[in-house]
């Protein structure tokens, strides 16, 4: 199996443990506070990201891989999930699909600026029909209007894009589970205090189901996902790859449906189809993915 197929099976398997994220969030904020939650999240993923990096001691970063570190820190492990959890005090889970739907293209925008990346023009048309389509079904669910919402989610997406290219980027010589965990590690001071800060005064209320929701999005969502998506899009190529976050939202709602006893719609299922075969085409387009620095020393944990 070439780099490049190995890059969007480990992809693929990165996108599904994210999706995971919407059911197990659900459950967490039922009793927990949005950015308790997401402070919580990301502290616990660093723990785990320290003794993986005590225990397995690669390499430390150079000095000139820290501003990476910081913006994949600020991008994925703080900015994006404190923004979300911001807007969706403001909007509804439907409405924040407008904007995941986007994330493909911002990742792929910043494949560009600061993955070193060239995308022929057929990329960005299949790219923007796949996203086009996350949009429209979102738009057909119902909307909300609340500005602050759609500001917040917008630089969510924003920076979530950054924070995924600059991590592929840097995955190439690194890595991928030790750049997310350095950027976790990075970032621990700063959300411990978040956490000491929002933490409720008493947890005598929290459910199971709450406990098994923190638990997932602190383990999968902010660790095990990122092992394999970084992998992924360092050896597949980051705005091909990225696409492949355009069935992350179709995935949630049928995990939603299975766990949650949600309702899947035809429409649903019709988009889904639609949007795997722009994935499709934007992978049969794509250009290939630039060649590691170094392929992979460090990766010890997993191999396909």
């Amino acid at each position: 199996m070439d780099r490049t197929a190995k890059g969007w099976i480990n992809g693929f398997l990165g996108v599904l443990i994210f999706s995971g994220s919407l059911p197990a969030t659900r459950a967490a904020v039922m009793d927990f506070d949005p950015v308790f939650l997401t402070v919580a999240r990301a502290v616990i993923a660093a723990l785990l990201g320290l003794a993986l990096l005590w225990l397995f001691r690669p390499n430390r970063p150079a000095r000139g891989d820290l501003l990476s570190l910081a913006i994949v820190a600020c991008g994925v492990v703080i900015g994006f999930p404190l923004l979300t959890a911001l807007a969706l005090q403001h909007i509804t889970a439907a409405h924040s699909i407008v904007f995941i739907g986007l994330l493909p293209l911002a990742t792929a925008t910043f494949a560009v600026l600061r993955g070193g990346e060239n995308p022929r023009p057929a990329f960005w048309i299949f790219s923007s029909l796949g996203s086009a389509l996350v949009v429209g079904f979102a738009f057909r669910t119902g909307l909300s209007a609340a500005p602050l919402g759609d500001v917040l989610m917008l630089a969510a997406v924003i920076l979530c894009g950054l924070g995924y290219a600059e991590g592929a980027r840097l995955s190439r010589r690194l890595g991928g589970w030790q750049v997310i965990s350095w950027a976790l590690v990075l970032s621990l001071p700063f959300m411990a205090l978040l956490l000491l800060a929002t933490a409720p005064s008493s947890f005598a209320t929290v459910g199971v189901p709450a406990w098994i929701g923190l638990a997932y999005v602190s383990v999968f969502s902010m660790l095990i996902g990122f092992i394999f998506w970084y992998r992924g899009l360092a050896q597949g190529g980051i705005a091909a790859v990225g696409q492949l976050q355009l069935l992350q939202p179709f995935f949630g709602l049928a995990l939603s449906a299975t766990l949650l006893g949600e309702q899947v719609s035809v429409t649903m299922l019709a988009v889904t189809v639609a949007v795997v075969v722009c994935v499709m085409c934007a992978k049969k387009v794509a250009a290939p993915a630039p060649a590691a620095t170094r392929a992979f020393p460090q990766e010890k944990l997993y191999r396909p």
